[in-house]
């Protein structure tokens, strides 16, 4: 018997994305499959559409907008209630092929040593240019991150992988907990599995897995939303993570502002600045003092 499997979707204000994409997990070659989608306090009647689009799909209301992690929480509490043992994280603007999770499995299945296996992510655009092969790595000098766009050899393991679509075994969910619901937006992926890799578990990438991506499809909803959340999660990263957080948060911060002085996105400034408040504001417990 295969072991079953529960997806967590997650959606604010964004129910066409999320009806599409349980249109597709309604055709995966995998079962057992549970689907829960979460919905952020969103207020263009998505739950309503989204009851009506798929009956029979769980939709949990947090009643707010509790960010990417908060809500992927609410989502992977659920289908661990259900004895789910795999848990799939996937976007809600993604279009997975009706193999994806087929390959995710297929990959953990045979290895328990891995934690968390993703997906290829393919623009969902015509071009189809591949974003991720799985994840990518972070320089934790200056907080920069790349995505891998090709196989990697193993020598060269991947830092992160992708929540954009991400299976993660439950014994691994056990042990390093869940998301860390103070990364609002951003980041929450790479320090997941940066907690993952620290307890010795393993990342790995199901390459048959295929999954259509749009990104970005709800920090466009509001414009500030990628300068300033980013860099609130960038800092909260960087002060758990980094060689010498005194040197790498400041040196994350001034790398910002300067690009974005150099684009001559001025306003972009601001964002950053707010950024920088919301993370003193939201931990201050693990708060890194800034330059004084």
């Amino acid at each position: 018997m295969r072991p079953l499997v529960g997806c967590v979707l997650v959606n604010w204000n964004g129910w066409r994305d999320t009806v599409a994409c349980l249109d597709a997990l309604a055709v995966q070659e995998y079962s057992p499959l549970s689907v829960v989608v979460v919905d952020n306090g969103s207020t263009d009647n998505s739950v309503s559409r989204l009851r009506a689009a798929h009956p029979r799909v769980r939709v949990i209301e947090a009643g707010r907008n509790l960010g990417f992690s908060g809500g992927n929480n609410l989502g992977i509490r659920e289908a661990l209630r259900q004895d789910a043992q795999y848990v799939w994280l996937l976007n809600n603007d993604t279009l997975p092929s009706a193999s994806a999770l087929n390959e995710l499995v297929a990959t953990a299945e045979p290895d328990p040593g891995l934690g968390a296996v993703g997906s290829v992510l393919h623009d969902i655009s015509p071009s189809g240019r591949v974003q991720a092969w799985g994840g990518g790595w972070v320089n934790l000098w200056c907080g920069y991150s790349m995505h891998a766009t090709r196989p990697q050899d193993l020598r060269t393991p991947l830092h992160f992988l992708t929540a954009a679509s991400m299976l993660v075994r439950r014994p691994a969910l056990e042990q390093v907990g869940l998301l860390d619901d103070r990364f609002f937006l951003y980041w929450e992926d790479t320090e997941f599995c940066f907690r993952l890799r620290k307890h010795g578990w393993r990342l790995g990438v199901a390459e048959n897995s295929v999954v259509l991506h749009k990104a970005g499809a709800s920090a466009r909803k509001v414009s500030s939303t990628t300068d300033r959340y980013s860099t609130a999660s960038g800092i909260r990263f960087l002060s758990q993570y980094s060689h010498i957080p005194r040197v790498c948060v400041p040196l994350f911060i001034s790398l910002r502002l300067l690009h974005r002085v150099l684009a001559g996105r001025i306003r972009a400034i601001g964002n950053v600045w707010t950024g920088i408040e919301d993370y003193r504001n939201r931990d201050r417990r693990a708060a890194l003092p800034l330059a004084r």
